[in-house]
């Protein structure tokens, strides 16, 4: 894909002020629970024993620091718009505050959550297709991520968030797909290009406010509203626009999502393997792009028909966790299937269809319970709308879809600890979006993981 296009996944933040930022406040990331924390490698190694034990009297105090350090290699051999190989990593700080405990405030929790962010994308700079192949691209910088504040009522089934928030911790995301590398198993791709600055998701964020009421442990419902424009409107890539995350909007038009989520089969006394179905929405109250009337910067509508742009965009989702092979051992464990599917007005929206999938395997691997491994699949559909357009402006290459592949392995060292192999293949990367077909790309790396 083009830079232009490619600048709507990521972001970046100031050093300093950010780093300050994240280190006063109190920091959670969506997939690192402070009540359900991955195990800390300082617990493994006998020289960090010192650090493990003031993190455990912090603890005691209403205080969880953690910090998380992704680093990998990846490389694209052949295809993609050149060949090369990158490094990269991720530094996260984190600090949970349980307010009850600090200052005898029932109920309340504090978060935030920042970034040091390292090396040069090999999706953003070789490959240059739609689906990024890492999770943890982003221009290099420091940010703040998250900076929020939630109170929870009524038996702790309603939960009240305000602050800097990431719509990505919450909403559109499975169990099954945190074991994989590349990036639209989390955050889909059709968010990333559909929602002005990608959306608030890592690693941009947006003030905004959310509710979650759980009805119980089979049903619960989510609300949350944004600012529609993490980034702010403007030219350029959205990560130089709010380049350490302190922005901090309220001026743009507003972002709705809500969400739906139905457990079944939950508990060890369960007739049936546990799953769950989520059901979404989103809705910008903002103008976007006609794309019927300039898609790709070309004027074909001479007739003056059709608005350059219209007002509102909005989309809907469906997806499914299932786990169908457990283990005696852990009924967390076993074989885990996903699916996801995203829809968008073609009019609106440079994509207007995606779907992803994939299996998931953990605790099967004989003396090796912590291993997992997985297989999975993205596929990008460019509107029809553009489609459209080419063929009227009679360009060579009419753009059509992009497809991604992944087959990882995730080894544990030591508690807290993991090495990941992962070979990624990319099927029309970029989807002849710039007027010509890009091979396809075959990506191998390898990441680490260290949780502190």
């Amino acid at each position: 894909m083009t830079v232009h296009l490619r600048s709507k996944l990521a972001g970046v933040g100031r050093a300093l002020l950010a780093l300050t930022a994240c280190a006063a406040a109190s920091l959670c990331p969506g997939a690192a629970r402070a009540d359900d924390p991955p195990p800390s490698v300082l617990y493994s190694i006998p020289a960090f024993a010192q650090a493990a034990d003031f993190k455990k009297s912090l603890a005691d105090l209403g205080l969880t620091l953690q910090s998380i350090y992704t680093g990998e290699t990846l490389a694209n051999p052949s295809g993609g718009a050149r060949q090369g190989a990158i490094y990269e990593g991720r530094l996260e700080l984190l600090l949970y505050a349980d307010m009850d405990k600090i200052a005898g405030w029932p109920g309340a929790t504090l978060h935030a959550h920042g970034y040091w962010l390292q090396g040069t994308g090999l999706s953003r700079y070789y490959v240059q297709n739609f689906l990024a192949v890492s999770n943890i691209e982003a221009l290099p910088s420091v940010r703040l991520y998250e900076l929020w504040l939630e109170q929870k009522l009524d038996d702790d089934k309603l939960a009240l968030r305000f602050g800097l928030l990431g719509a990505d911790s919450e909403f559109a995301i499975g169990r099954y797909t945190l074991l994989f590398v590349n990036a639209t198993v989390g955050w889909p791709d059709i968010l990333g290009h559909d929602m002005p600055s990608g959306g608030p998701a890592v690693p941009l964020s947006a003030l905004g406010f959310r509710a979650r009421y759980d009805f119980n442990d089979n049903f619960a419902l989510l609300a949350a509203i944004f600012d529609g424009d993490p980034a702010g409107p403007g030219p350029g890539d959205p990560q130089r626009r709010d380049p350490y995350g302190l922005n901090f909007r309220l001026s743009d038009p507003p972002l709705l999502m809500q969400e739906a989520q139905f457990n079944y089969n939950q508990g060890k006394s369960a007739a049936g393997l546990p799953g769950t179905i989520k059901i979404g929405a989103w809705e910008y109250f903002g103008n976007v792009a006609n794309y019927r009337a300039d898609p790709l910067g070309i004027q074909y509508n001479l007739t003056g028909l059709q608005p350059v742009s219209l007002l509102g965009d909005y989309g809907a989702y469906a997806m499914i966790d299932q786990l169908v092979l457990g283990t005696e051992d852990d009924p967390t464990k076993g074989v885990g299937v996903f699916a996801r599917v995203f829809g968008a007005p073609s009019e609106r929206n440079m994509l207007d269809f995606y779907c992803d999938g994939g299996v998931n395997v953990s605790g099967l691997v004989p003396g090796r319970p912590k291993d997992a491994f997985g297989l999975s699949f993205a596929y990008d559909n460019i509107s029809a709308a553009i489609r459209d357009a080419a063929k009227a402006a009679s360009l060579p290459v009419i753009p059509d879809h992009e497809i991604l592949l992944e087959l990882t392995y995730q080894a544990q060292i030591l508690p807290g600890w993991t090495a990941q192999p992962v070979a990624e293949y990319v099927v029309h990367p970029a989807a002849g979006t710039g007027g010509f077909n890009l091979p396809n790309a075959v990506v191998i790396g390898l990441r680490t993981t260290l949780n502190f």
